[in-house]
């Protein structure tokens, strides 16, 4: 379809009619997959659906460019694939637009927007390599040959051409012996051969029957390609399983905690999880408005209020023929509120509650034909009552932190992506900083870059090579180090900022809370429960954030039991003067309470030299 602004009528492109569409209901159409564009949605739109912008202007304005950037990066879905991390990527191309002014822009998205937005921008030329795709199913982990063939007119996957008989005679029988057919089977550059037997042919007996052929079952040689040093879709999966957490930082919250515990019930509910949370919730609600209700009684104070909404007072002016005014005093009388108006407080309280039947549940356990009216007042007194709304969203916000660390380990291990990211985005929407299950992809996309070092023991590597090539700076090349020479190391993972699936720890500065995504996640082997995580984040003294970040860890360690080694870590001279790693575990509860209560970088400095070590 087209946004051409000069006509809403169809044009003919090619011989195919191409359709007109409003800008603003693209959004909701889901047939529509490609757009034809001037300006409509260069400015002012968002692209919530929008993977790949093709632009063949030739443009130099900074702003004008920013802005076609920008359609692309505050994308508003939020919607995140988890398996491959690949299709989470958008593209943009601009193969006329000013170079300059593009890496310009792209800069200041990095360095400004870049920072508070949970993305990260890239600019390349076409012929540049900028992503290295990373899994942790690489080919030669993958190749299993599981060949069954018994028909012989069928060819086996490995076999080179037809397969060949040898024949002999004696007398009147013929002797048919299989042959071995022996080929190559090249896969990524890895060289492995399989030998397959071939199925014996009918045999003729002396007595002028046929023996029916026998089935000869497969000889296959297992590929000799190389291991990987352990098994990454365990410790992967392990990683998933483990109810680690992670945190979504924003700047403000979407909706307020009613609404997003209705839709937390509601998808505990559905996905089976807790199929009675959704009439919990209603029941808790219908009985604080019982509650008040029976109060209001005790005190006497209901027939007043319930006599408030039985009546209205109705203001009216009186006009002559011409529109002059006759009367300028304003008349006031009471009128008695018809079923119908009473009907419409009541739709308006239901509102105020969250449009979840809350009414009418309550109108279902308190009914009363006498005064079928009587259920539908004492909600709307309720709904009306300025603290018993506050006590109704101090509910909501107790109840929905419940039941999500309730049930956050639960759905870390449910099959259903889109329940996950159901639950994600719900927890993202009611809360600042929420909490959520750490999950890792099958595959990643990471930076390219020239003349890094190969790792095969990092979690994730290339589908060729089998190792994973990065850069590290010396703290970070010296920690890996340190590491692997450990006798129960078996493998780590390079934690990316900003990234959907990046594990990302909140933490205070100036008074304003700000995402950190601590450098490494480390894999251990465990006589008790197979593996052990650690989070480790090298961290130079002289920045400002450390006493935050360090009470943010602390703060981490105390909420996740279950990690190993939680870690900031600097160098530092030892007693023989010589400059190694030191040290500070905010898993240890003394160095965490300490930490806990420190209020300058000096303490933390200080806590570092009582309470640091090397490894």
């Amino acid at each position: 379809m087209h946004t051409f602004g000069q006509t809403s009528s169809a044009i003919q492109v090619n011989g195919l009619d191409v359709r007109y569409e409003e800008p603003s209901r693209i959004a909701d159409d889901k047939s529509i997959k490609v757009v034809f564009f001037k300006e409509n949605l260069s400015t002012g739109w968002d692209c919530p659906r929008a993977e790949t912008m093709m632009s063949f202007r030739h443009a130099k304005d900074a702003t004008y460019i920013a802005q076609l950037l920008g359609r692309m990066v505050r994308t508003p879905m939020q919607m995140h694939i988890q398996v491959d991390d690949v299709l989470n990527d958008v593209h943009l191309y601009l193969p006329y637009f000013d170079a300059d002014t593009i890496n310009d822009v792209v800069e200041a998205l990095q360095s400004t927007e870049g920072g508070t937005i949970p993305t990260e921008v890239f600019g390349e030329s076409l012929g540049g390599q900028t992503f290295d795709t990373l899994t942790v199913k690489p080919a030669h982990s993958r190749a299993h040959i599981h060949t069954q063939q018994t028909d012989p007119n069928q060819l086996n996957l490995f076999s080179a051409g037809e397969s060949e008989y040898q024949e002999s005679s004696s007398g009147n029988q013929t002797q048919q012996g299989p042959i071995v057919a022996t080929s190559e089977l090249r896969h990524n550059g890895l060289s492995t051969t399989s030998s397959t037997v071939t199925p014996s042919v009918p045999q003729n007996n002396n007595d002028g029957t046929v023996d029916a052929p026998k089935e000869s079952t497969p000889i296959v040689d297992e590929p000799e390609l190389p291991s990987d040093p352990f098994d990454r879709e365990a410790v992967m999966k392990f990683i998933n399983d483990s109810g680690l957490l992670t945190y979504d930082v924003r700047t403000v919250r979407i909706n307020d905690y009613l609404i997003s515990l209705y839709k937390i019930v509601r998808l505990l509910s559905q996905s089976g999880l807790c199929a009675t949370a959704s009439e919990e919730v209603i029941n808790d609600i219908v009985k604080m408005i019982r509650k008040h209700i029976e109060n209001l009684k005790n005190s006497g104070k209901y027939e007043e209020f319930a006599d408030q909404v039985r009546q209205f007072k109705l203001s009216t002016q009186i006009f002559d023929v011409f529109g002059e005014s006759v009367d300028n005093y304003s008349i006031h009388d009471l009128f008695t509120t018809t079923d119908t108006d009473i009907d419409r407080q009541f739709r308006l309280a239901e509102t105020k509650l969250g449009n979840e039947g809350v009414g009418n549940e309550y109108g279902r356990q308190y009914f009363d034909s006498d005064e079928p009216n009587a259920h539908k007042i004492d909600v709307i007194i309720f709904a009306v009552d300025t603290e018993c709304i506050g006590s109704l969203k101090s509910y909501a916000e107790a109840k929905f932190h419940r039941l999500n660390d309730e049930y956050r380990r639960y759905i870390a291990k449910i099959d259903s992506e889109r329940i996950r990211r159901q639950y994600d985005s719900i927890v993202s929407d009611g809360d600042i900083v929420s909490k959520h299950n750490f999950r890792l992809p099958e595959t990643i996309q990471i930076p390219h870059e020239d003349g890094g070092k190969p790792y095969k023991n990092h979690l994730f590597v290339s589908e060729d090579s089998g190792t994973a090539k990065m850069c590290l700076n010396n703290w970070e090349e010296g920690v890996i180090a340190e590491e692997e020479f450990q006798s129960d190391f078996v493998c780590w993972l390079r934690n990316p900022p900003r990234k959907s699936w990046s594990l990302c720890i909140p933490y205070e500065i100036n008074g304003e809370t700000k995402p950190t995504y601590p450098d490494f996640i480390v894999v251990r082997s465990d006589a008790v429960s197979e593996y052990v995580i650690d989070i480790l984040e090298p961290h130079n003294p002289a920045f400002t954030d450390n006493l935050g970040k360090a009470k943010g860890f602390a703060e981490y360690a105390r909420q996740n039991p279950g990690v190993g080694r939680i870690q900031l870590i600097r160098m530092s001279k030892d007693a023989a003067g010589r400059s190694r790693f030191k040290r500070l575990d905010m898993s240890m509860s003394a160095v965490r309470d300490k930490v806990s209560h420190a209020m300058t970088n000096d303490e933390i400095d200080h806590i570092f030299d009582t309470d640091g070590f090397f490894m």
